[in-house]
């Protein structure tokens, strides 16, 4: 059996894992990323390729890297569908928005950090996790192209996605690290990538339409003009194939797909939850989709995923060089960072997942439809928006029949601001950790209590 020793292996050549691997080598440390596809494969990953935060990228790669993937920089807003109104909504985006080719997007990242001196393994499937006799994960087993091998290294960072298998094979008992977690949580995803004959008329658009049932909803995003992708995205609950079926029919249904041609298909799984409370252990940190760094109400996880491995690897440098990478108090600023950057907005905005769980689709959509787009857009992506005295007089005309679902909704919307401004107080270390989960624990209660929703976690 082989053994090889690194500084930090990161598991995981994704946005989360590249950024942490460069940051990682760009300060001198020696990082090997950890990757089960081989060379080429590598960076194909399932996405809806629309990409918030594009002007915003950590220095490790910066955009001027990654620009070769941007294949749509004039969408500036989205568009909703809801056949169930017959009312089509364009909602602004704040913020730069492109559309990349998710592919060469993650053939650009791994050049990134291959540039910065990281060295990547591909071929390589994690076995198990080793950690020794205080909890401390200090290295990995694998098997690479047929081989046993083994990892030894001062940190493990886990960039290996959705439901990772390293956290089946931690042992948390001793750690802060979120263990909260189950399959109804997240979303199974598919894409196709589909070429049509005649430019669409909405490339400038991000399109969402609902499925008949609110588990689901169908993206059309135009990469260019004429390259689109198509996908889906439904709760691991539902039966995934029926909700496919809704998507074939709805792009049998747009004259725009006449005669188009499928040129690739995906799937893969994301969360549709709240980020982890913790996502540190002694010796190991989770990062971009492995901690739930997504926006659950939309699905996108490129900006924030790139932040959080730009987190870890400069927490990791400061616990390595400390020598303190078995203490969690060490590595707990890389919790506060997300929760500062994107984890507190993240956490409010599931607020809105649950409450959906709890409504007719029919309900949803007529809600949806009397919302003001502008307001629509902070809700989405700030998780909060205000509503003026006048605009509730203007939703209560336009949602006529709906006006119960609309006070849920308004009651549920102060919650949802309340669990903003106590996760904006996320503890500065491990020793407020339990005061401040059982104050969140409250108010979710409260959430579950108004909604009728069953708990979510």
């Amino acid at each position: 059996m082989t053994t090889h020793e690194y500084d930090v292996a990161v598991v995981g050549a994704g946005t989360s894992g590249c950024y942490a691997a460069a940051t990682l080598a760009d300060a001198g440390y020696d990082v090997v990323v950890v990757e089960r596809k081989d060379a080429e494969e590598a960076g194909h990953i399932a996405c809806g390729d629309a990409l918030k935060g594009a002007s915003d990228f950590p220095e490790a790669i910066p955009k001027s890297q990654l620009e070769s993937a941007f294949t749509n920089t004039d969408v500036d807003h989205g568009r909703f569908e809801i056949p169930q109104e017959d009312t089509v909504l364009e909602i602004p985006v704040p913020g730069e928005l492109a559309v990349i080719d998710r592919w060469e997007y993650g053939r650009c990242l791994i050049d990134g950090a291959d540039s910065a001196g990281a060295t990547f393994h591909y071929d390589t499937v994690v076995q198990d996790v080793s950690q020794d006799e205080s909890g401390e994960v200090t290295g990995l087993s694998a098997i690479r192209k047929g081989d046993h091998v083994t990892y030894e290294a001062e940190m493990v960072i886990d960039a290996a996605g959705s439901l990772s298998l390293l956290q089946d094979k931690v042992d948390f008992e001793d750690a802060t690290f979120d263990t909260n977690v189950r399959y109804s949580q997240f979303c199974s995803a598919y894409r196709e990538i589909v070429e049509v004959e005649e430019p669409v008329e909405w490339d400038d658009a991000l399109v969402f339409k609902p499925t008949e049932r609110s588990a689901g909803y169908l993206w059309y995003f135009p990469r260019t003009e004429t390259e689109i992708n198509v996908g889906l995205g439904f709760q691991m609950n539902e039966e995934p194939m029926e909700l496919v079926e809704d998507l074939r029919a709805d792009l049998q249904d747009r004259e725009e797909f006449d005669g188009a041609e499928v040129t690739d298909k995906l799937g893969a799984a994301l969360p549709t939850r709240r980020p982890y409370d913790s996502a540190v252990a002694p010796g190991y940190m989770a990062v971009g989709d492995a901690a739930g760094h997504v926006n659950p109400t939309t699905g996108g996880g490129i900006a924030g995923a790139a932040y959080a491995g730009k987190y870890a690897a400069e927490q990791a440098i400061e616990a390595i060089e400390d020598g303190r990478t078995d203490d969690e108090s060490a590595l707990w600023e890389y919790n506060v960072n997300v929760m500062d950057h994107f984890g507190a907005r993240y956490a409010a905005l599931d607020v809105y997942n649950i409450f959906t769980t709890a409504y007719d689709v029919d309900d949803l959509m007529a809600l949806l439809a009397a919302l003001p787009g502008e307001k629509l857009a902070e809700a989405l992506y700030g998780g909060s928006t205000s509503i003026g005295l006048a605009l509730k007089a203007k939703m209560a005309v336009k949602s006529f029949g709906h006006w119960g679902t609309i006070y849920d909704l308004y009651q549920t919307k102060n919650l949802a601001d309340r669990l903003l401004d106590h996760y904006e107080s996320y503890p500065s270390d491990p020793s407020g950790f339990d005061a401040w989960q059982r104050e969140r624990d409250a108010i979710m209660d409260d959430i579950y209590e108004l909604t009728g929703a069953e708990p979510k976690y």
